[in-house]
């Protein structure tokens, strides 16, 4: 009997400092996963940073090391209290800043970071030199500190004789059963909320329900769920949001891409040399010497080239506003659409930025397009398309760019950005169309093109929130499908 109450106070004990353990380290998790919900989510951290292993590693396992040090932390903090009294802040106090530290460094690499843009660094992570694993590092340390120091302190404090302090019980009693029933239940909370947070992530969300598109930021559209499938409904839908013969624009390049190329912001030979590989359609085929006053039909086939062109664009052409953008700072040249530019004289599309008046506008024009640009979203990250951080944030600024200049009024722009969005991002768009369609009962022709670029349609994480979890709530709605897309030429 006395073997089984030591083994019952032994696990009571174990159980007593293991809650306030994960408590602790479920806590800061949560914070450090609401700050990267403000910009961006844990899909477009990994779809951003997969190209590069040894920075998505590090990011994770720099993490996740400083969330389990900072339960270690609690532990050895309760229970440094509770052998000899309260702890010297000295030794704790690092803990704190690093969770600090850990909190400002919990962002997209390339989305930014609304914590780090309240004290003026707008541009995020990418302001750092290794994209914030430095900021990592000193958190991860910080929070390692004092665990040795404590652990130090507590050997030197249990040296047995009349100088030491006296010791006081640790293990679990029975007036610790209050506390016990209290760490176990703020766990349960945590879990709760937690899961309340995470669920409505896309990556979270489409592992846990599959009747969800397995990669929602998918840019290559996947045919076989674009033509037919064994539901009317979601035939209907993508027959409107991608019809097969093309969404007719009402822009045209004209000489916009000839500019590129005299400029060197697209090298001849870079670009026909990775089109050699992929063909172009028969309407591209002189895109870079010739003018082109014919209108766009933007199809399946050639909506990623079009990403391409617009990307250029987008990224050179001057407009007094971009003076303000979120990308013109000191890491100007470590985006994915500025050091993703590859295709150019230069080595870092950086160079090219706000640089050359491709697209004359009047200062109305401008206004205009800075404006939609501010209130257009995709659903690759947070940001707007005046932040174009990635290549389809350019692209879509380059397209209204050019739709302004031809005269294209406000409300024929957002009907543009929505359909380039839609080919860009055929699977988010498809399903935000089911959304209106089977829950808002309205068709997508009546839907308003503002509304659904806005960020409650087209930020991922709202995206994710109002549109993806409601429609995983429809039972075999949406067929399955599977692929993969990126921020790269």
């Amino acid at each position: 009997m006395r073997r089984i109450n030591r083994f019952k106070k032994k696990l009571l004990t174990l159980l007593f400092y293991g809650s306030i353990g994960l408590a602790a380290s479920l806590f800061l998790f949560l914070i450090f996963y609401w700050n990267l919900s403000l910009n961006s989510s844990i899909y477009s951290l990994i779809n951003n940073t997969k190209s590069e292993p040894v920075y998505l590693w590090s990011y994770v396992i720099l993490t996740f090391g400083t969330i389990i040090l900072f339960g270690v932390n609690a532990v050895l903090f309760v229970y440094r209290w509770r052998k000899f009294g309260p702890p010297k802040l000295k030794i704790q106090g690092g803990s704190g800043l690093g969770a600090l530290v850990g909190v400002a460094a919990s962002a997209c690499p390339v989305c930014g970071s609304l914590l780090l843009s309240a004290i003026g660094i707008t541009a995020g992570l990418a302001v750092f030199p290794l994209q914030g694993l430095e900021l990592k590092a000193l958190s991860f340390g910080l929070m390692a500190l004092p665990v040795w120091l404590t652990t130090r302190e507590l050997k030197s404090l249990s040296c047995g004789d009349e100088t030491c302090p006296i010791l006081r019980p640790t293990s679990f009693r029975a007036k610790d059963k209050p506390y016990l029933i209290t760490s176990m239940a703020l766990v349960a909370v945590l879990i709760l909320i937690g899961w309340n947070m995470l669920k409505t992530d896309p990556i979270v969300f489409g592992f846990f329900n599959k009747t969800a598109l397995l990669n929602p930021n998918d840019n290559k559209l996947n045919t076989t769920n674009t033509t037919s499938s064994s539901n009317k409904i979601y035939d209907e839908v993508v027959a409107k949001v991608l019809p097969e013969q093309g969404f007719q624009s009402k822009i045209s390049l004209k000489d916009s891409i000839l500019k590129l190329v005299d400029n060197g912001v697209i090298d001849r030979q870079k670009f026909e040399e990775i089109y050699k590989q992929r063909g172009l359609p028969n309407e591209l085929k002189d895109v870079l010497g010739k003018p082109s006053n014919k209108l766009i039909l933007l199809k399946q086939e050639n909506a990623n080239i079009y990403v391409n062109l617009l990307w250029a664009l987008g990224l050179s052409n001057y407009m007094s506003t971009n003076k303000d953008s979120p990308v013109n700072g000191k890491s100007l040249f470590n985006f994915a659409s500025t050091g993703g530019w590859n295709i150019g004289k230069e080595e870092n599309g950086g160079a090219y930025f706000n640089k050359f008046r491709i697209v004359e506008l009047t200062p109305e024009q401008e206004v205009l397009v800075t404006q939609i640009a501010k209130n257009t979203y995709r659903p690759c990250c947070n940001n707007s398309t005046f932040f174009q951080d990635c290549n389809h944030g350019s692209a879509l600024l380059g397209l209204l760019q050019l739709g302004a200049s031809q005269g294209l009024t406000e409300d024929e722009l957002y009907k543009e950005a929505l359909a380039f969005n839609s080919f860009w991002f055929p699977q988010n768009y498809t399903q935000t169309a089911l959304y209106f369609k089977v829950v808002k009962n309205t068709d997508w022709e009546k839907v308003s093109p503002k509304e659904v670029m806005g960020i409650n349609f087209s930020a991922v994480s709202n995206w994710a929130k109002n549109v993806q979890a409601e429609i995983a709530k429809i039972p075999n709605l949406i067929p399955q499908t599977k692929g993969g897309g990126g921020c790269g030429v």
